[in-house]
């Protein structure tokens, strides 16, 4: 065998063993399943009233794009060995905020970075009060974040006074809605979040340190590490990424429902940073493969509504691909896998030799 085949299939085999490539494969096998359905179902076309690109796939892009930013802050706090209930309920806190001060600040483009720079802050704010409770005062990382799960709701009802507020701001409602060279300003957005996280944590010794708390805290101590620092961090980073998912949830409507405003987003950010291959025992993390997590999930949504299943079987439709896909990344199923073709490729030598000897 020539070594640019030995190469060629050393790539492949180091792709496959990476927990996202199955990720990639069960966006596509979803899309040929809605193809089948439908052969027109990945058709893309250029509506020239807006200048945007139309169709099923944008409609994905555009969906998956608060999953992505949720599940990329989840990533960095499960690094740690933490975990964040709280983000579905921070969007819905930011979105209470934005929307309240807009419709009372006007439809100015001053007003739309006011709202958006409020939200934001608000999001950083009370991830700062999550990082206080887990590091400062100690409590476990899951009961403080359900704390802040339970009371963020209550605090978006009071921003709100217990109403869906609406507002008009077409700066604001660009945020969601509008397209720069076709694609939607939303994705864009969250694609260039995600690059400048990843770099970020990979281009310093930051991503190391996040993983060095989340492996051993003792060890890291030991070794200068300032683990309080770093959770407030990405405590932090994860209030501040949850009340972007949040402004691009309500900017699509220019409404906030209290209610369902990131309605249970924390079990698909944490089924996303799964599929991307971050352990949640800590540890290390793979924010690429978080993203991707998030694009499946919202195919899978899209799956679910276009194929028409019932609301009520909706859950178990999803736990169904999310436990395939989990036993395909499984190391121990990959190894008993191969022990059986081993086996049986030597039971099959076995009985060549037994044929050739009679």
């Amino acid at each position: 065998m020539s070594d640019d085949a030995t190469s060629r299939i050393s790539m492949l085999t180091a792709l496959i063993r990476r927990p996202y490539f199955w990720g990639l494969i069960a966006i596509a096998l979803l899309l040929a399943v809605n193809s089948i359905k439908d052969p027109g179902y990945l058709a893309i076309s250029y509506n020239e009233t807006t200048g945007s690109l139309v169709g099923n796939l944008i409609d994905i892009l555009r969906a998956a794009a608060p999953i992505a930013m949720i599940s990329v802050g989840m990533c960095l706090v499960i690094a740690t060995a933490g975990i964040d209930l709280s983000v579905g309920s921070l969007m819905a806190v930011a979105g209470a905020v934005s929307m309240e001060f807009l419709s009372s600040a006007g439809g100015s483009a001053g007003a739309a970075f006011a709202a958006l720079g409020l939200a934001l802050l608000l999001g950083a704010v009370l991830g700062a009060v999550n990082a206080v409770l887990i590091s400062v005062v100690g409590l476990q990382p899951f009961i403080s974040t359900l704390v802040l799960m339970l009371a963020g709701r209550g605090l978006a009802k009071v921003i709100t006074s217990g109403q869906n507020t609406a507002a008009s701001n077409e700066t604001f409602r660009w945020i969601a809605n509008g397209y720069v060279i076709g694609l939607p300003v939303v994705f864009l957005l969250a694609v260039l979040i995600v690059i400048a996280v990843g770099l970020l944590v990979r281009r310093s010794a930051l991503g190391l340190m996040i993983e060095a708390i989340g492996m051993d805290p003792r060890a890291a101590r030991l070794a200068g590490v300032n683990r309080r620092g770093l959770l407030f961090a990405v405590y932090i980073a994860s209030g501040t990424l949850a009340a972007v998912a949040g402004i691009f949830a309500t900017a699509s409507v220019m409404t906030v429902d209290v209610s369902n405003t990131g309605y249970q987003l924390e079990m698909d950010a944490i089924l996303a940073v799964v599929i991307g291959g971050t352990s949640l025992a800590g540890g290390k993390f793979n924010i690429t493969g978080a993203a991707i997590g998030a694009l499946l999930i919202a195919t899978l949504d899209k799956t679910v509504v276009f194929l028409g299943v019932s609301s009520s079987a909706t859950p178990a439709f999803k736990a169904i691909v999310i436990i395939a896909l989990c036993l395909l990344q499984s190391e121990r199923v990959r190894e008993l896998f191969r022990a059986r073709r081993s086996r049986a490729a030597t039971t099959t030598s076995d009985a060549s030799k037994e044929a050739v000897a009679a």
